[in-house]
């Protein structure tokens, strides 16, 4: 017989934390209609000066079934804050979280630009990805190297093994939901192998309290410098551009699917 409920919240503080403040930011979006292309990260966004989207990004869900998806791969993978015998633990995972956020959002842009200038694949300048996927991909791999005995499960009755898992799911949603973010997807994997292999290491409480410290700065700044320091954005009424077609999405649990062919979304 299971744990109750409260047991495993406060096993997994941060976790329940962040999923605490996930489904508080989708409730915000859906109560405000806010549009994906508002929160969500893009090349040219980010050329323009929005850099502050790498935060919001990660955070923000626009359906319900991809947040619930997140987020119940998230509780699962929360076991990292229990395995402080193995030097994680609580502190690292926070330390880390942060790494991961950071890190796979500024590696999706490196991987756009280059496509973009050496490749010539314009489809990737205006493209948007939403959602955690990145950070879970990123702490599905690096339990995957720390205890590769572990098992995640996914709503109470799918299990994988957790040695596995990171290339699974990432080749099962690129084969069964076509636009799920691949790149957003690898990227995190890509950075939680450098932070379980220990090419990215040395995080302490006093450097990830640095850290946030300088993207709160960051954040600020690109928020005034991109003409959104007033928060207008908050306030939309309307999810459509109307200089572009109209978009339908099609709630299939990892993506929404657009009908415009050169402006996609893609949920991470």
């Amino acid at each position: 017989m299971g744990k109750p409920l409260i047991y495993e919240i406060l096993e997994k503080p941060a976790t329940s934390c962040i999923i605490g403040i996930c489904s508080a930011i989708w409730f915000y979006i859906q109560k405000k209609n806010i549009g994906y292309q508002h929160v969500g990260l893009s090349y040219e966004t980010a050329v323009q000066g929005h850099n502050w989207r790498i935060i919001t990004s990660a955070f923000s869900h626009i359906s319900v079934i991809h947040l619930v998806f997140n987020m119940s791969a998230l509780w699962s993978l929360g076991v990292v804050e229990q395995l402080g015998h193995l030097g994680l633990g609580v502190a690292y995972y926070l330390q880390y979280t942060l790494v991961l956020v950071v890190l796979s959002g500024l590696l999706v842009l490196g991987m756009y630009h280059v496509l973009i200038q050496r490749f010539k694949i314009e489809y990737f300048r205006r493209v948007t990805a939403v959602g955690y996927s990145c950070v879970v991909f990123g702490w599905m791999t690096i339990l995957s190297v720390k205890q590769p005995s572990s098992k995640l499960d996914l709503f109470g009755f799918v299990s994988l093994p957790i040695s596995f898992a990171p290339f699974e799911s990432l080749i099962f949603t690129s084969i069964i939901i076509p636009q799920a973010s691949f790149l957003g997807h690898l990227s995190g994997i890509l950075v939680g192998y450098a932070v379980a292999w220990g090419l990215i290491h040395g995080m302490t409480n006093y450097w990830a309290v640095s850290m946030l410290g300088w993207i709160a700065l960051v954040f600020v700044f690109s928020l005034k410098r991109s003409g959104a320091y007033d928060f207008n954005f908050l306030e939309i009424e309307s999810v459509t551009d109307p200089s572009l077609p109209s978009v339908r999405f099609i709630g299939n649990g990892r993506t929404l699917q657009s009908t415009v062919p050169l402006v996609g979304i893609e949920l991470v």
